[in-house]
């Protein structure tokens, strides 16, 4: 059975950080590109980062230069570092992991909420 579990989110004010985690099981990590999303209360899901296995990333601008995403296939984690939050950052982020040779594959977390408020 294969799961993603987020964790690490919560509230802070902004200009703070918070560093959520996405532990993968069931899956070899190393066969997935993974990625975060966030969905703001009223609006639709949003891509925010994406990381391939060699470790290279990707970000929606409005993160680049305050997020960082990392992996560890070793030990089947990935993270999100959020620096300098702003409260349009808040939302549920969601871990997705797809594989892209077949079988293909395209697995979500439950989502983790984020908070930034005074």
């Amino acid at each position: 059975q294969v799961q993603l579990v987020e964790s690490g989110g919560g509230l802070v004010q902004p200009g703070g950080s918070l560093r959520l985690s996405c532990a993968a099981s069931g899956i070899i990590l190393s066969s997935y590109v993974m990625a975060w999303h966030r969905q703001a209360p009223g609006k639709r899901r949003e891509w925010v980062a994406s990381i391939i296995n060699d470790g290279s990333t990707n970000y929606t601008d409005s993160v680049k230069g305050r997020f960082t995403m990392s992996r560890d296939n070793a030990k089947n984690l990935v993270y999100l570092q959020m620096n300098n939050l702003a409260p349009e950052d808040t939302g549920v982020y969601y871990c997705n992991g797809v594989r892209r040779t077949w079988p293909t594959r395209d697995y979500w977390g439950q989502g983790t909420q984020v908070i930034v408020s005074s």
